[in-house]
């Protein structure tokens, strides 16, 4: 059975009206969220409530996305549309993440071992210090397995060698 229609107007009773604000604001937050998630869509809510208090939601950044919309509309002025703008953006973002990846695959290439020849000293001690705190961090792992391992199998010996201690007095 579906829900009847309600006026809407403001409501007089401030404890109904805070409740409802809550409620709705609730409402409203998770519909943001939900459009964010299924659409990928970059969302920005905010909403004060009659007294004042800010409640803000953001997938990204509120200030970004807000910077994303005026430069938007400026641009949809100048230039004609808000779908140019966009596709300008999301060229820049492209570039910037292209340019992380191949900084990204250098690095690894370094940590690596190779594309080394155009580094020089400098370049090198930070990247020899990852790799030894990394080496470092193996081993104790790697130990704390071993030393795991040993005392599990003494365990297992003592066990072994009771049980035969036990068969032992039985003749």
């Amino acid at each position: 059975m579906g829900r009847g229609k309600i006026e809407i107007k403001r409501i007089e009773n401030t404890t109904n009206r805070q409740v409802t604000f809550c409620k709705r604001r609730n409402g409203l937050l998770k519909k943001a969220y939900e459009l964010s998630v299924l659409c990928e869509a970059e969302v920005a809510l905010i909403v004060f409530s009659s007294r004042g208090r800010l409640y803000e939601y953001s997938n990204n950044s509120v200030k970004k996305t807000i910077e994303r919309y005026k430069k938007a509309c400026t641009d949809s002025t100048n230039s004609g549309s808000v779908s140019e703008a966009n596709a300008q953006f999301y060229q820049q973002e492209a570039t910037k993440l292209r340019n992380q990846i191949a900084s990204l695959q250098n690095h690894n290439r370094n940590l690596l071992g190779e594309s080394l020849s155009n580094l020089n000293i400098r370049d090198l001690k930070p990247i020899e210090k990852k790799i030894e705190g990394g080496i470092s961090k193996i081993r104790a792992k790697k130990n704390e397995l071993l030393f795991a391992e040993i005392e599990y199998m003494q365990k297992r010996v003592n066990i072994a060698s009771k049980s035969s201690l036990n068969v032992g007095h039985l003749y």
